[in-house]
């Protein structure tokens, strides 16, 4: 925000006074107030940046002090709960939910940088009868951070969202947890014997696990029939391997590379070779 909008005035607020000092040091707002009343009182968007499963507790500490006329936007990773708490917790209030398709295993003031959103989509969830003028406003503000807005209702969010995000930490979190247990193969070694795959599993499991096992329980529904869907599709693979279906095997593997082609292609990802990564 303050590379693409230099002349807006950002306030700040996180419960813990070490975050709120490290954002004083690095200049990320122009002020750090006290406490989320006192950071929403002159508000006219709020973007609240917490965990889903802390998302009502979080609006409700500042509801008293919201201007009427204020939006209030968030940043999680499934909307349907989301919409749910903050109507609750801030009944009459404008709300426009947003999930930016960015970011990085890192979390805190110092994980951000000006182009995270470049090319990204950010998905607006707007409730039924939101007021078009405020939608408009929070998409126009990520548009102005370089992101490519879509809209989605809430439930069709999470469900899409299931199977392009919620699964694939799931099944990162178990392949790193499965290597760790092996009794055969020490911890020493799985690092040190790390592939480029394996490497990748890791990043994605290094995210933060307050913010991931939230979004789990948040979508639980979506995420249990993704799994389910996964499960088969794993089943007839290991079948397919057991059996030497070497056909299958390759029309999968070409189906789901030209897959990797198309994101790439749509501008979702980097194609450089090793996922961008730079070597001496």
């Amino acid at each position: 925000v303050r590379a693409r909008m230099p002349t807006v005035r950002l306030t700040g607020f996180d419960a813990d006074r070490q975050v709120r000092a490290t954002a004083d040091a690095l200049q990320l707002f122009d002020d750090i107030a006290d406490s989320s009343g006192a950071a929403v009182i002159d508000a006219d968007l709020v973007i609240l940046c917490v965990p889903v499963g802390a998302m009502g507790a979080a609006a409700a500490d500042f509801a008293a002090d919201l201007p009427a006329e204020a939006v209030v936007s968030d940043v999680g990773s499934c909307k349907a709960e989301v919409v749910r708490a903050l109507s609750e917790a801030l009944p009459g209030a404008t709300i426009v939910p947003a999930h930016p398709v960015a970011g990085t295993e890192r979390s805190g003031p110092e994980a951000g940088f000006a182009t995270l959103f470049n090319k990204r989509w950010c998905i607006l969830t707007p409730p039924e009868g939101a007021d078009p003028l405020a939608v408009e406003r929070v998409a126009e503000f990520w548009r102005r951070l370089g992101a490519d807005v879509e809209m989605m209702a809430p439930d069709h969010h999470d469900r899409v969202l299931a199977i392009t995000s919620h699964l694939p930490h799931l099944i990162a979190y178990t392949i790193v947890g499965t290597a760790s247990d092996m009794e055969e193969v020490t911890r020493s070694e799985v690092i040190k014997y790390s592939a480029g795959g394996f490497r990748d599993f890791t990043r994605i499991a290094a995210s933060d696990p307050t913010m991931w096992r939230d979004v789990f329980l948040a979508n639980r529904e979506a995420v249990l029939e993704m799994l389910q869907r996964f499960s088969e599709d794993l089943s007839a693979l290991q079948r397919a391997i057991r059996w030497g279906k070497g056909d299958e095997l390759f029309d999968l593997f070409s189906k789901t590379r030209a897959i990797r082609r198309g994101i790439i292609e749509q501008g979702q990802d980097d194609p450089a070779p090793d996922f961008g990564r730079t070597h001496e």
